[in-house]
């Protein structure tokens, strides 16, 4: 930890210990570690999180825990909401708390804050310790733009108004309906903690010096336009698996990689249901029959989805397929053969094809996400000046 000792700045990064989000907010952070020589990053988490996701051999980066607000002896019983729920009613003060230690152990104050974008309460902080506040949304720009827009969607649709209605009223969302929408924002509990703190963030991130997201200006291109005018600095630096320094090797423990490389290109099912959810075990049922019918090959790895990404790779990309009334007991065998063997596959994979290649040529030398994460590095070095329009 020598270089992390000897720097002359001080980055606290602010981590959201649930899903996949502490992963590549460390690996964002790592890359701009090697841009920024001087800096020094402390990765604040809950101890669960940085346990699983944090290495021990980073020379410029320190992991420290923060309370996760769990009762004392409290055991988990299957809702994955309850851990996110006591967590959120932890912050901000966890953090703070984490910080005030992390300065008086080091000797050295905050020059910078990065929090995942979920934090509004980032602005207050960085407001308090007069440094700039750098935000990372981990997802694409339309699943963010919801959220910024939120009050004036509210507006149009209202609250647990008709599903099928569209959001013709926003640019490019024609073909995205309230059903769509991310549950919390136009129905159900909007009060719960999770839609209270999402709004928080809509209404509060054009506080940041800077919003990056892990994405690319071509891959949304009128979504990515509207959110700059809501932002002081919206930067597009992703996508980061081409271009972060990963915290951790490969973990192929289920012979994954192997398996792939015994089957020809483009012949496998990839399947996704999000890391905090699992389907019914009927709903899972019927998947397994389509497959074992359809006789594909498959891997079922549960990572991050949503409705609202679901509907634009259908619809608004065409590289995709959402499943008929959103369960797998209707028409997973169709999906299947559709994705695989008609000629419907052969345009979607022109399509992405293409958006391999703008993201590819996004992170080259001269870029736009090359360009953009340039001006981030000024941003976390204190040397980055906005220009007024």
């Amino acid at each position: 930890m020598e270089s992390y000792r000897n720097a002359s700045k001080q980055i606290a990064v602010l981590a959201f210990p649930f899903g996949t989000h502490a992963v590549p907010l460390l690996n964002f952070v790592l890359q701009l570690s090697d841009a920024c020589p001087h800096t020094m990053s402390s990765f604040l988490s809950t101890q669960q999180s940085n346990n699983s996701t944090f290495p021990k051999t980073l020379d410029k980066i320190k992991s420290f825990n923060v309370w996760d607000g769990l009762p004392e002896g409290y055991t988990f019983r299957g809702n994955p909401h309850k851990p996110v729920d006591y967590f959120l009613k932890a912050v901000p003060g966890n953090f703070i708390k984490a910080i005030d230690v992390i300065v008086l152990e080091t000797g050295k104050p905050i020059d910078c804050l990065i929090t995942d974008a979920f934090y509004a309460f980032g602005a207050d902080i960085a407001d308090e310790l007069n440094i700039p506040w750098v935000a990372l949304w981990t997802a694409s720009p339309r699943a963010l733009f919801v959220h910024v827009d939120s009050n004036i969607i509210r507006h149009h649709v209202r609250i647990n108004g008709p599903k099928g209605k569209p959001l013709d009223f926003l640019p490019d969302f024609s073909s995205i309906r309230v059903a769509d929408l991310p549950n919390g924002l136009t129905s159900g509990d909007i009060d719960a903690p999770m839609p209270a703190l999402l709004y928080k963030m809509g209404v509060s991130l054009s506080r940041a010096m800077a919003t990056a997201t892990n994405s690319y200006e071509d891959l949304d291109n009128t979504v990515v336009n509207m959110l700059k005018l809501s932002f002081s600095t919206f930067l597009n630096v992703g996508p980061f698996n081409l271009v972060s320094v990963s915290s951790s090797t490969v973990d192929d423990s289920h012979g994954t990689l192997d398996w792939m490389s015994k089957h020809e290109a483009a012949s496998v099912v990839y399947i996704s249901f999000g890391s905090v959810i699992t389907p019914p075990p009927h709903e899972l049922h019927a998947l397994c029959e389509a497959l074992e019918e359809c006789e594909f090959p498959y891997l079922w790895p549960f990572f991050g989805d949503q409705q609202l990404n679901t509907r634009t790779v259908e619809v608004v990309w065409g590289f995709g397929l959402g499943l008929e009334g959103g369960t797998l007991t209707k028409g997973a065998k169709k999906a299947l053969k559709l994705i695989l063997c008609s000629q419907e596959r052969k345009k979607m994979r022109e399509k992405i094809r293409v958006q391999k290649e703008l993201a590819c040529k996004a992170v080259k030398p001269n870029g736009s996400s090359n360009e953009n994460f340039k001006t981030l590095v000024k941003v976390v070095s204190n040397t980055y000046h906005q220009v007024s329009g």
